[in-house]
């Protein structure tokens, strides 16, 4: 009996796997830490073949865990990482290593798409930023890979494809990624073959674009074997990650706010139209899962990544130490912060260690404002957080402006970070909204596990799916009004830092660069 579904989610500090039944319950999960490397500063890469199997690997737990046999899964669909992209070459043979939405190499090419971005942010609904677009350009412009490459492909379609036993003309990519392709149409999920060609590019080397329900193939007998899945099993294309946030998490109607706490820190609403922000060119219109609505979304690159990094690299003899207690870090550092009086003592960082994605600006990059000998790392770890509730203080002023009358009440927080009290409350403080979660945790693979199912007809209306599964929200914070008024002058003083600061940080680049 055909009864469960798996969703894997690949982010970029780990993949994890989930196995759901029809009434939405996980059965079985796993998760593994990612390896991500730093070859020069602003380069980060992922192994493709070290995607590859963690999926496998996680898979093959989480079936251990459930009990299930084989036969019992009906299907599986993967989600991913967005922004970056890899090649395949005719063989499905990775060609590139992951060029991961954190790395910057591509900034140059930029240069080469801004005289077009008014009609990018049209098309696609985002503005430029390190995305595929310039990386594209950059693998253009390396001509002894480029002619190896049969198609660009996200990490989890490249993960399906090689379950599956695809070659390069197979390969695809579901309509949840074009706002990052910079080459695609958000609203009408075709390319944009004019504006290919405005840089001498046509579709030969890009994927099909698909239904995040089209079955793209079905688990072959090696990797069947190999995760304790029946030869066969369909593999149905999937979606990018935050397109399986907002499904898993029950966000399928207009104007709910939502907070994805992850690597990323992602601020977003959902809207029954498509429309583009080519004003402050600070939101991106994503397709929804479910067809005719939309999400416009901005992100912070390094949001949890930024404590991963003062965790590890600030304090780690700390995490040592709290790990051997068998006590996790970032509960102790939030419970440190959490000592802190609201501004942190003046003290303001900037979040973008590896420059500004919504708006871009490469050259922007991180900093401690206003350090004293008062501050001890707690204010530190505070900071952090509070420059994150500023950035969606700043997404929030761009939406109320750009869409007259939208005035959202409450926001519901999603991902890891959400687990955090005190860093909920400063979200909800900053903004002035009522902060929700929701009993579930885990909201990535059950997005995927919902496409997965809707492919083989177990959940025929993904809208009624969504909500049933993802159930009522709680309130976890109300915003505190005083604390509201006293935070405005701290985001405008944010807002007027980035802006001060990004000439600079590019007349230092540069000038750096050019005695390096």
């Amino acid at each position: 009996m055909t009864d469960h579904v798996i969703g894997v989610d690949i982010g970029t500090t780990g993949t994890k796997t989930g196995i759901y039944d029809r009434e939405g319950r996980l059965v079985g999960e796993a998760f593994e830490e990612s390896i991500l490397r730093y070859p020069r500063a602003g380069e980060v890469e992922q192994d493709p073949g070290e995607i590859f199997s963690s999926v496998v690997n996680t898979v093959r737990e989480a079936m251990s865990r459930a009990g299930l046999a084989p036969d019992r899964i009906a299907a599986i669909a993967l989600d991913g990482q967005m922004a970056g992209i890899m090649a395949v070459d005719a063989d499905w043979r990775p060609v590139t290593h992951y060029d991961s939405w954190l790395d910057t190499r591509c900034a140059p090419w930029l240069d080469e798409l801004r005289p077009h971005e008014d009609d990018i942010i049209r098309t696609c609904g985002m503005a430029l930023a390190f995305n595929h677009a310039p990386k594209i350009l950059y693998w253009r412009d390396h001509p002894e890979t480029w002619e190896q490459i049969a198609s660009f492909v996200q990490p989890a379609g490249y993960v399906a494809g090689k379950l599956a036993g695809l070659k390069g003309t197979d390969a695809f990519m579901d309509r949840t990624y074009l706002v990052f392709s910079g080459f695609g149409s958000g609203e009408h999920a075709v390319w944009n073959e004019e504006l290919l060609a405005r840089f001498g590019l046509t579709t030969e080397k890009l994927p099909k674009i698909v239904e995040p329900w089209h079955i793209v193939g079905s688990v072959q007998q090696e990797w069947a074997e190999a995760m304790g899945l029946a030869t066969g099993t369909p593999i149905a294309a999937g979606c990018g990650d935050q397109s399986a946030n907002v499904l898993g998490g029950g966000l399928v109607d207009p104007g709910v706010v939502f907070d994805t706490s992850g690597t990323a820190s992602v601020f977003a609403t959902v809207i029954d139209r498509f429309g583009t922000d080519t004003t402050y060119r600070c939101l991106m219109t994503c397709p929804h899962v479910v067809p005719g609505l939309y999400f416009p979304m901005a992100y912070v690159a390094g949001g949890g990544l930024n404590l991963r990094w003062f965790r590890d690299t600030l304090s780690p003899r700390e995490k040592a130490e709290w790990e051997g207690l068998g006590v996790n870090p970032y509960d102790e550092l939030a419970k440190a912060a959490g000592a802190i009086a609201p501004g942190s003592e003046k003290l303001i960082f900037l979040p973008h260690l590896s420059g500004r994605n919504t708006p871009n600006d490469p050259d922007m990059r991180g900093a401690f404002l206003g350090l004293t000998w008062r501050h001890e790392k707690p204010h530190l770890v505070r900071a952090i957080m509070e420059s994150i509730a500023y950035e969606y203080a700043f997404y929030l002023r761009a939406v109320r402006e750009i869409a007259p009358g939208y005035d959202p009440t409450f926001a519901v927080n999603i991902g890891g970070g959400a687990r955090s009290e005190v860093f909920r409350q400063i979200k909800a403080d900053t903004l002035g909204l009522q902060y929700r979660c929701m009993d579930r945790e885990e909201f990535g693979t059950l997005g995927a596990a919902i496409v997965a199912g809707h492919a083989v007809g177990l959940f025929p209306d993904l809208s009624e799916t969504a909500r049933r599964f993802a159930g009522k929200t709680r309130v976890v914070a109300e915003a505190r009004l005083e604390i509201t008024a006293a935070y405005e002058p701290y985001v405008d003083s944010y807002i007027d830092a980035l802006e001060t600061l990004s000439p600079l940080f590019g007349r230092m680049n540069r000038r750096l660069s050019d005695k390096a």
